[in-house]
Parts: structure tokens; sequence; C-alpha cells
């Protein structure tokens, strides 16, 4: 632990020189200073002035930083920066929300922004830097390093117009079907057929499902429609409808809606427990006793939710990859990542960014469950469910990121939308899905 410890302090000093430095070069000697805990940012300084270490060679000062999580992500999140805040004397302030795409577009318009944020994902962090809000991270980044490390799709996806824009501090495996193996001795059903035909004795319903989130309620049920429109129709389909070509009303979108909504019919609780369950909270009933579902479907990530809100031990939950549908796309996998990205470009900000890349950053929270490192040189998992993961990750034979991640703002708040009022009255779908075809037209025609 201790040469560890030290490894990490030489690491973040050069990662504070190398800021230091490029912020000077890229500015002109001129840097911005960092952004008050009020929002606003205070007047530009000299780089001497704004930048200079504090004694002890710290560069001291402030990031501020905002993101989708809470309890114990945001936990994690802390655990993953204190070394850094130790080795530079940098205060990163975190504020937490759900609703970041309206903080984070409101905060676009009007130039309000946090030094740091993660992004709700690819599509939006596009629109963000092509306005020039997000500021380009080729040389805050040891780039050659960072694209060695990171898979080359990740790499890809945070790429705008030949740019670095933002990168993956971790990341996660969609389309899982998790259970308590205490209670589920089955072993993983060949196809969505044979699951679907699964007695869910001893508990009282097949599936758990939740989709409460705050601001951002309905994205759970999205990951569903993602995995059943790649499932069913293939990448070819899946890639034209997060491009906007392929229509919501299509007979491929419909049917996929139409399948969540025979899980709904199948789920503990009702549609009402649905609405009003946090998805943190959504696997819980896993570890009942009785249980009151036999699955949960979610990503990789929950494995923490499991234990701090579920109660739930190593040993008492595991999973399988959501099976096939559709013979001629077998293997299909979908997953997803925390997307980060740089809005005002001062020392502390870049240092931060530097370091969030790193194997000794993200192995923190792997370490502490939850995630999969987006840096390819963290191989060593806490445990065999972890494990499977990364490897499923790695394996996968047909890969897409997450579809609602990668559309308009727009689109997406209206697709989480769209879910909660699926769920609420099913009747309604040619309605839902000709009101999406509506906000298609414009996210995408702009």
């Amino acid at each position: 632990m201790e040469l560890a410890f030290i490894k990490r302090r030489r690491l973040v000093a050069g990662l504070v020189a190398s800021a230091l430095v490029a912020a000077a070069c890229s500015s002109g000697g001129a840097t911005t200073a960092p952004s008050t805990g009020g929002g606003e940012s205070a007047a530009p300084t000299t780089a001497g002035e704004s930048a200079a270490p504090s004694e002890g060679g710290q560069l001291g000062g402030v990031v501020t930083v905002i993101g989708t999580w809470g309890g114990s992500e945001q936990e994690s999140f802390l655990a993953m920066v204190a070394p850094f805040e130790e080795a530079t004397g940098i205060d990163v302030q975190f504020t937490g929300t759900r609703d970041i795409n309206t903080v984070l577009s409101t905060g676009v318009a009007s130039g309000i922004l946090p030094d740091v944020a993660g992004l709700p994902g690819p599509g939006q962090m596009t629109e963000w830097a092509k306005a020039g809000a997000l500021k380009p991270l080729d040389d805050v980044l040891d780039v050659a390093t960072y694209t060695a490390e990171t898979a080359p799709a990740l790499v890809a996806l945070g790429t705008v117009d030949g740019k670095i824009s933002g990168v993956f501090i971790k990341a996660a495996v969609k389309g899982l079907v998790w259970y308590n193996p205490q209670v589920y001795t089955g072993g993983a059903p060949a196809t969505w057929d044979a699951l679907t035909a699964t007695s869910p004795a001893p508990a009282s319903k097949l599936w758990c499902v939740g989709l409460e989130s705050g601001a951002a309620s309905g994205w759970p049920g999205t990951d569903w429609i993602e995995d059943f429109v790649l499932r069913q129709s293939g990448p070819d389909v899946y890639d034209a409808w997060v491009a906007g070509t392929q229509k919501w009303t299509s007979p491929e979108i419909k049917a996929a809606f139409e399948a969540f909504g025979q899980v709904i019919e199948n789920t503990q609780g009702g549609s009402d427990a649905v609405l009003t369950t946090n998805f943190g909270d959504g696997g819980n009933q896993l570890f009942t006793d009785p249980p009151g579902c036999l699955f949960h479907h979610q990503a990789s990530f929950i494995t923490d939710f499991f234990k701090n809100q579920g109660g739930a031990q190593d040993g008492q939950f595991d999973f399988f990859r959501m099976p096939d549908i559709n013979a001629a796309y077998a293997g299909a996998t979908t997953g997803a990542g925390d997307l980060f990205g740089m809005f005002n470009d001062t020392p502390q900000a870049r240092a931060l960014m530097a370091y969030l890349v790193t194997a000794d950053a993200q192995k923190i929270w792997v370490e502490r469950g939850g995630a999969l490192s987006a840096n390819k040189s963290v191989t060593e998992y806490p445990d065999e469910v972890s494990k499977k993961s990364a490897a499923l990750l790695a394996e996968a034979g047909v890969f897409r990121f997450d579809a609602s991640d990668l559309m308009p703002v727009a689109m997406n708040d209206a697709f989480w939308k769209a879910i909660l009022d699926y769920v609420k009255d099913p009747g309604q779908i040619d309605s839902i899905l000709s009101n999406l075809d509506s906000v298609q037209t414009s996210a995408y025609g702009g």
C-alpha cells in the first residue's frame, strides 16, 4: 500500500508540472482562474498568479466538478480523487445531480459551468464540443499513452472533428440479467423465449424493474429498448436508429417497445412499483425472503447497489448475458461508460483530467467494486463477478454503445419520458412513438 501511494504521488506530481507547462503554452502565458463555488468564473490572471504551486510544490486551488453520482458511487469517486487532492493540494469540489442534462445544457447557454463534468453521453458531448463549450484535451493528455491504454472504440467516441473532447473514466457492460444463485439454479437460458418461459417460483414474479431516477427517471427502460433493438433487429437497424434515420414508428422499434411491455406485465408490483422504485433499489427483492422476483436487468455497476442498498453479500448475486433473440445477431452486447469533459481551462482542471484517465486512478474505483476500468492496463478485479463482466466486454461478438447516450439531448430526454408514458399506458404506444418521430425530426434536423 505504501509503495502504491508513493507511486500515485509521483504520478500526480508529474501531472501538476505538465498542467502548468501546458496551461502556459496553450494560453500564451495567461490562464483563467478556477471557477468559484458559486459557479461564476473569477477574473483572468497571469499564469504566475493563478498557477503558482503553494509551499511544498503543490499546485493548490480548486476544481469544481459536477456528475450524476450520489451515495456509494459518489463515495467511490471521492475515494478516487483523494490521492490527487493529497498530492496536489487541489480541492475537488464535487456536486452530484441526476438532472445533468438540464444543468449542463443551461450552463452551456449561460456560460456558467463547472470546470470539469461528467457528460450525459457522446451525443451531448459532440453538441457541446461543436458549440465551443467543451475544451479539446489533445494538449491536456499524453495522447500517445491515452490512446495506447484505452479501447479504440472509447477513444473514437470521445473524439469530435479529430480532437479529443471527452474521456472515459470507467465503463460498464449492459444487457445483464442478475439473479440470486441461492434462489435460481437453472443456469443461463439459451434463448429469450426460454428465459420468458421460466417459472418465477419461489418468487411471485419473473422480473423486478425500477425506473425512478429523479429528473432522469425512465433511463433504465431505455436500456431495455436498446437491448431488444440490437437482439431482435441487429446492429444496422440500431445504428440507423442512433443516427436518426430509423423512425421510432418503424416495425423494428415498435417491436422492441412491445417486448418491454411484456416484461412489465410480468414485473413484481406492476407498473406502479416500476414507476416509483428507484433504479438503485430495483434489484433489492432478489434478496428478500421470500424473493419478490427471480431476475433483474441492469448494467455491471449495479453490484455496488446490491450490497449497499439490498443488503446482499458476495455469492448472493450473479448474472448471465441477456439471451439471444435473433440467432443472426448472437452474442450481441451493449455497454456504456462515464464520460468526462473540461469546460474551463485551468491548471487544476487539466491536472484532474490527466489524472482521471490513468490506471492508478481508475483501479481505486475498480477495487471498491461496481466499475470496470476504461484503462486496459487495469486487469485485476476484486471478485469473480467483476472479472466475468470485464471478460464479457472484451469478448463481445457484436458490441454497441448505449443508444440514448449517443442521441442528441432533446431526443434523449424525450426517450426517457416516452418510457414512463408507455409503462403508464401501453395502449398509447402509437401516439408515443409518433411523438418521438416528431422530436427526431427537430433534434436531428437542427
